[in-house]
């Protein structure tokens, strides 16, 4: 009996050790894996051109790849900043996706980081350089003649405007037929003539929603009396790596763990997550504000749930705004601490996506231009609880992959309601959640947003030769 309880107690050991042995594995995959690959966390035309952009919404990854055209093109992408935010990030993507079918790609970027940005800028633009991207100082006379000599020249973000005459001077002209303009603003601020008054004179605009194309058409007009050149609807898609960490059941599931490990929080309590820097504009406040509701609502119904917790990835440590200080006293004041948890902004999405159960996508006022973490989440089967503002709107469909909410003080109380309807049914979040992942394999993939800006490129390469 003695050697047959040790026989099985080495059995144990080993099939323990064979179970560890690709965990650990994969764990030590996507470690590598994450620090060395970026997470990037976009006009309303009714022409036969928008129709075909549209109907490549299910067109399939298999075939040479859309964008093969630009082998041996040369392509200058002009930057307003080079920093961890949407515009920037997502107009390296695009540099990587030329990259791969063998275009000359260039990068300048117009406005020099903040010295606390300084090493988050030498970090992407090293990113760049391993990947063959050629990176030119602004001013200089390499970046003056690369704009010349290039076959196209993607400008990212209104901002981005001031490079023109800032850099380009009397060579304007030559270059304009020339640019493909790709916009991502919704704020006010950034109308300003002074920043867009060469946009009616590019090649085209490349926009991310319908809802963006729309205010940017009629305001522009209205506000600054100028009109639009012919402008692009394209939706964005995530890269091959996000979803193939999103698919991998093993991986998510180290990743969960990891996560909620170093959270302090446990296997089967629910996390709602707001995964976006933290600005008034992305809307943490009023998500506290909803969620302490959500808390107080369950207690009154004497729900049974698991212990439900905020999440909000997107802090800055290192300099904590007069905002987000609000929302750590909120916090204190309301003596949620326990249930409150604040993580430091990251490129690395994907762990805290395989971590949470539920994505709240808060944005204010007209909302995200699109917001590529709402894809994100939908790939990782999570439902969305969305603003029904901006492109939002255009991503997650109501009742089915998520719920949506007014913004402002008036959504408060509505959000505070969908997550209770969330946190208590565990069916209905699960059903969302899978839904979403089947409109993202639909609609929202690497090779759909190839296709769909592979178009844009040949008609502005089309009109520049004209």
């Amino acid at each position: 009996m003695g050697k047959q309880a040790t026989s099985w107690n080495t059995m144990q050991k080993k099939i323990r050790w064979a179970l560890m042995i690709p965990a650990l594995f994969t764990l030590l995959t996507l470690t590598f894996f994450f620090y060395t690959r970026f997470a990037f966390n976009s006009c309303n035309s009714t022409d036969h051109f928008q129709a075909q952009i549209q109907s490549t919404s299910v067109t399939s990854s298999s075939g040479p790849n859309p964008l093969g055209f630009m082998k041996s093109k040369l392509a200058l992408l002009v930057s307003h900043e080079l920093s961890l935010s949407g515009g920037p990030l997502l107009l390296m993507e695009l540099a990587f996706l030329l990259r791969r079918v063998g275009a000359e790609v260039v990068w300048i970027t117009n406005q020099k980081p903040a010295q606390a940005d300084d090493g988050v800028a030498y970090s992407l633009e090293h990113k760049m350089l391993d990947r063959g991207v050629q990176v030119f100082s602004v001013k200089s006379q390499k970046a003056i003649d690369t704009a010349m000599e290039a076959d196209l020249v993607v400008l990212n973000t209104a901002v981005a405007g001031k490079w023109l005459e800032g850099v380009l001077k009397e060579n304007v002209k030559q270059v304009l037929p020339k640019v493909l303009w790709w916009i991502h603003e919704m704020r006010g601020h950034y109308f300003k003539l002074e920043y867009v008054k060469h946009l009616p004179f590019v090649a085209g605009a490349m926009i991310d929603s319908h809802t963006t194309a729309e205010y940017w058409k009629n305001r522009t007009r209205e506000r600054l009396g100028i009109k639009m050149p012919e402008t692009y609807v394209v939706h964005l898609g995530n890269s091959k790596e996000h979803m193939e960490v999103a698919e991998d059941i093993v991986a998510k599931r180290v990743l969960r763990e990891h996560v909620r490990e170093s959270l302090g929080v446990r296997d089967d309590d629910l996390l709602f997550a707001i995964i976006n820097s933290v600005s008034r504009g992305k809307g943490q406040d009023l998500f506290l504000r909803s969620f302490y509701e959500s808390l107080q609502l369950i207690q009154e119904k004497h729900q049974q749930v698991p212990s439900v917790h905020a999440i909000i990835v997107g802090s800055d440590l290192n300099a904590q705004t007069k905002f987000e200080t609000e929302l750590r006293n909120f916090v204190l004041e309301k003596k949620i601490q326990n249930r409150v948890h604040f993580v430091n902004k990251t490129l690395t999405v994907a762990p805290y996506l395989a971590a949470i159960d539920v994505l709240v996508q808060n944005s204010q006022a007209r909302g995200e231009c699109f917001g590529r973490i709402t894809i994100e989440a939908m790939a990782f089967q999570l439902p969305v609880l969305g603003t029904a503002a901006g492109g939002t709107m255009e991503i997650v469909v109501n009742g089915t992959t998520g719920l949506l909410h007014p913004t402002g003080k008036e959504g408060v109380t509505p959000l505070a309601n969908n997550i209770v309807k969330l946190a208590t049914h565990v069916e209905r979040r699960l059903t969302m959640g899978k839904k979403g992942y089947e409109r993202v394999k639909g609609m929202f993939l690497e090779h759909h947003m190839s296709q769909r800006i592979s178009l844009v490129l040949k008609d502005v390469l089309r009109k520049a030769k004209s």
